[in-house]
Formats: C-alpha cells, sequence, structure tokens
C-alpha cells in the first residue's frame, strides 16, 4: 500500500496544485487550508462545509496526523499539564500557565532531548523524533481552546521552551510558528512567541538572518563558562564569547531585545560574584533577565537557592540598571514547571 502523504506537510501552492490535479477546483484549496490551520479540525470529517464526497475523497488522498491530547493534569494553581500523543503512541507535554495578566501555552518541539543538561528532566530522555510543524501547531490550537473553554480567557503568549531544544528542529519551528501567526492560521502575534534555546551560535546567527519577528530568550544559566559547561555540555561547543557574538549579531539584524534565562541554584550560582559575571555578560547585548526557580528532579544533584540569596542576587543586577523578573514556578505539584516535563504518564511508561 501507498503512504498517503500528510495534508499539513504541503504548503498552500503545494495543496492548490493537488487538488487540480485530482479535478477539483482551484478556490478549494483555500477552504481546505482554512479548515486546517484557522479551526485545527483533526479530522477530514469535521470540515463541515465541504461536500461528503469530497471529504471523503480527501480521506482517500490524503492522512491527517493531528497530535491529539491523551490526558490532563490540573495543578493548584490552576496549571495544566497536557500530554499530547504522537505517532506510535510517542508523547510530548505542553502546558497551559494561568496569571493574572496573561496566558500562556508552554510547548514542546522534540520528542526528548539530545542535549542533556544535568538539571533538566527532559534531558535525561532520549531525542527520539523532531515534531512536525503541525504537531506543534496542535499544542497551541489545543491549549487555546482549552484557555477559553476551561478559563474564558483567550491564549495571549506562547512559550517554545517545553521538550526539547527549538533551534536543533529549526524548519519544522519556523513552519509552526508560520501557521500559528498567519491568516489563515491562529493570526497571532510573533511578538507574543518567545522560542528559547540553550544556545546554538551558528542557528542564533541564522535566525538574524531570517529576520525573525518573534522573540529569542538563551538559557544561560551560569556567565563562566567552566560553571556552564558542569551543567550543560553544549556550552562545549558553544561558549560564552561565541553566544555574545551570535547575539550582537541576531541583535544588529532584528533590534529585537534577548532575554537571559538564569536558573539559579543553591550554592552554585546563586552569590554575589556570579551575579557580578552576569551583569558583565549582559553588556554584550540588550536584554532583560528571568531569574528562575529551580524545579528538584528525581535525581536530586540540585536545590533551590534561598529566598534570601534570590532577592540579593536581583537586587545586585538591579543596582548594575539591569532589567530582572523573578520567575516562581507553576504547576511543580504535577511536574509542569521549568526542566520537570518527562513524560510522568502512562503512555509513555509504557514505550520507554
Amino acid at each position: 500500500m501507498v503512504k498517503k502523504t500528510d495534508i499539513r506537510d504541503l504548503s498552500f501552492e503545494e495543496l492548490k496544485a493537488a487538488l487540480v490535479e485530482k479535478g477539483e477546483k482551484p478556490f478549494r484549496a483555500k477552504q481546505v487550508y482554512e479548515w486546517l490551520w484557522t479551526h485545527g479540525v483533526t479530522d477530514f470529517s469535521q470540515m463541515t462545509s465541504l461536500s461528503k464526497g469530497l471529504r471523503e475523497n480527501l480521506e482517500a488522498w490524503f492522512s491527517l496526523n493531528a497530535a491529539e491530547c491523551s490526558e490532563q493534569q490540573v495543578s493548584s494553581d490552576k496549571t495544566i499539564k497536557c500530554a499530547f500523543e504522537i505517532e506510535k503512541s510517542r508523547v510530548v507535554e505542553g502546558v497551559l500557565i494561568p496569571t493574572k495578566s496573561r496566558m500562556t501555552a508552554c510547548i514542546s518541539s522534540q520528542v526528548g532531548c539530545s542535549l542533556a543538561c544535568k538539571f533538566c528532566a527532559t534531558g535525561k530522555l532520549k531525542l527520539m523524533k523532531n515534531l512536525q510543524a503541525g504537531e506543534i501547531y496542535d499544542q497551541v490550537a489545543y491549549l487555546a481552546k482549552l484557555s477559553k473553554e476551561r478559563y474564558d480567557i483567550p491564549l495571549s503568549n506562547i512559550v517554545y521552551m517545553g521538550m526539547g531544544e527549538p533551534l536543533l528542529n529549526y524548519k519544522n519551528m519556523l513552519s509552526s510558528i508560520e501557521k500559528i501567526t498567519s491568516t489563515p492560521g491562529l493570526g497571532m502575534s510573533p511578538k507574543r512567541i518567545t522560542v528559547s534555546t540553550a544556545g546554538i551560535a551558528k542557528l542564533i546567527k541564522k535566525l538574524g538572518d531570517d529576520d525573525v519577528k518573534f522573540n529569542l530568550a538563551l538559557s544561560l544559566h551560569a556567565a563562566n563558562d567552566e560553571k556552564r559547561s558542569k551543567i550543560m555540555d553544549i556550552n562545549d561547543s558553544n561558549n560564552l564569547a561565541s553566544l555574545a557574538e551570535a547575539l550582537r549579531y541576531f541583535h544588529e539584524k532584528t533590534k529585537s531585545r534577548v532575554t537571559f534565562e538564569y536558573i539559579i541554584f543553591k550554592d552554585f550560582n546563586d552569590g554575589i560574584e556570579d551575579a557580578k559575571e552576569l551583569a558583565r555578560f549582559c553588556k554584550s547585548v540588550p536584554c532583560k533577565i528571568n531569574i528562575i526557580e529551580y524545579n528538584p528532579i528525581d535525581d536530586g544533584e540540585f536545590q533551590q537557592a534561598s529566598i534570601a540569596k534570590v532577592d540579593a542576587f536581583r537586587d545586585f543586577l538591579e543596582g548594575c540598571n539591569l532589567v530582572v523578573n523573578v520567575r516562581r514556578s507553576r504547576g511543580k505539584d504535577i511536574d509542569a514547571a521549568c526542566g520537570q516535563l518527562a513524560n510522568k504518564n502512562e503512555i509513555a511508561k509504557k514505550t520507554a
């Protein structure tokens, strides 16, 4: 049996050409495309403005492999973690994070991760698959719908901070953002989207060359190479000097301010000397800093820094005229907080 093409892998022009070749009118492509990317249907039968015959033909001609939510967990702070089942029972996790000022979807770009950062639960999984653009889009579409249904608030922000390294799935990451921001599509502003990277200098420069309109965040976590390499192997091939150069290039091309994410660990990177090193690195490029509360994972290697240490760290940076936010974790009780996504659900247990 010949494997059918997934209809969502086709561009609009490719879809139109395919339908015309099969004897359909060109305008049908726009109708189908809107059903796929504006309405986010997961089955051809849901395209109710099309004739039954055309829906049946689409089913015969193409596949539609949507990622569907197979499990939900709700935190005491109203954060919702969703397990999305991908082909062959592989699972990724996406999180809906409600706060007073925004409703954020934290989404995954890969099944597992190849970078093995020491503090991250996802990093303890092997990389199993790059997600297709449609599979990334599905997480956003589902969480946007969930936001309206559960809290009657529209989705306001999207962060590519779930499982995986987005820049190592570059093409599909960009394609998913195009589907999320365009019309037909979800029509969200790219300025409401942040892509977080562990730091791959050549691909940060490529983002600049591609003149992306979304926001960029760098997972920094230490501002000297010795410490950063202890917790992030990628620093051995993408050290701080190369990252600083890449970020300056990115800023020159896009004029966008960069966010530095700094998970603060007890007795590792929480001292004033660490804050001084971070302040010096921040001179590389216009930026803001998110100090992130650490969320312990099962191995117990790292622990949360004390509130007093976090406050002193923040105060020092603010004294250097830097923009600093302290991010308190959400969804810790359901392993939905930063660094905790590791497929702790029944489907993943069966396929581990």
